[in-house]
């Protein structure tokens, strides 16, 4: 699957949602639709901690995830031994995020480890409320 980006309004609510978790990690999985990552999974069971956050991959539903996204408590955004391990078995995009929390505080990942690009695009949502 090729990713075109993420959107910016999934990159804010993952940043805010690192900031307010802080200073535990914060942990989901990515969901893309179109080829644009639009959506983060927060999995049942997701323990957090100030040294590590850890997402039960059993209690994954019946979906395709692209990556991962977590945060650090501190500024270094660079992959942890178990944070390899995990890109592994979720998808080729893993995000990330470091102290402050802000736009440019994140490093998208491979499944190896290596820095790639991922733009940040301005997306409409399209309004799903249906009663």
């Amino acid at each position: 699957m090729q990713i075109k980006g993420i959107a910016r309004d999934t990159l804010n609510f993952v940043l805010e949602a690192s900031k307010s978790m802080a200073p535990e990690e914060f942990a989901g999985l990515l969901q893309e639709k179109d080829g644009i990552i639009t959506e983060v999974l927060i999995l049942p069971g997701t323990e957090s901690s100030d040294t590590n956050a850890v997402l039960r991959l059993f209690m994954m539903p019946n979906i395709k995830a692209v990556g991962s996204v977590h945060s650090h408590p501190g500024p270094n955004r660079s992959p942890s031994e178990a944070d390899l391990h995990l890109f592994s078995k979720t998808g080729n995009y893993h995000i990330i995020v470091g102290r402050p929390y802000d736009r440019q505080s994140w490093t998208c990942y491979d499944r190896e480890g290596k820095a790639r690009e991922l733009p940040v695009l301005d997306v409409e949502f399209e309004d799903l409320e249906e009663i």
